[in-house]
């Protein structure tokens, strides 16, 4: 049995590895799934105002203020490009993030293989033991019998 020990140490530490390789892939499509609400809420509001300005624009509005719309439309949609750069980037943490955590969760898969493989070897050789055990005693049991007949 205390051969077992190093393994399940290096499961422990393999688990704690898994898990914080999906803490961090969590975190990195929590900020992704954030980004990109950021970004829904831009467009929508982009889309809003400029309903709007093409509302107020055919009832006539002053050249000034087309220009300050127009100013703001175009600041939106700066925003909006730096929001898709954004979502991007986020994107591209969580693809790296992925395969990170495959790669512990296929070193945990591993140890956990060749620990059940050593218990397997272990629960064989305990089964031939008590075999041997049982087979022994039966023997012995045959011998008295012999002898005391």
């Amino acid at each position: 049995m205390a051969k077992h020990f190093p393994i399940k140490t290096l499961i422990g530490l393999a688990q704690d590895d898994v898990d914080a390789a999906a803490q961090r892939l969590g975190r990195a499509q929590r900020e992704a799934s954030e980004v990109q609400a950021q970004l829904d809420a831009l467009v929508r509001y982009r889309d809003e105002y400029h309903a709007r300005f093409n509302a107020t624009a055919q009832s006539g509005m002053p050249a000034g203020n087309m220009r300050n719309f127009q100013a703001f439309i175009d600041t939106l949609d700066a925003a909006i490009e730096q929001q898709r750069k954004l979502l991007q980037a986020a994107y591209t943490r969580v693809e790296a993030a992925k395969p990170e955590w495959q790669r512990h969760k296929q070193k945990l898969g591993s140890y956990e293989v060749l620990q059940a493989r050593g218990d397997a070897a272990e629960a064989q050789q305990m089964a031939r033991r008590e075999q041997r055990d049982a087979d022994e005693h039966a023997a012995r049991i045959l011998r008295m019998r012999a002898e005391g007949v």
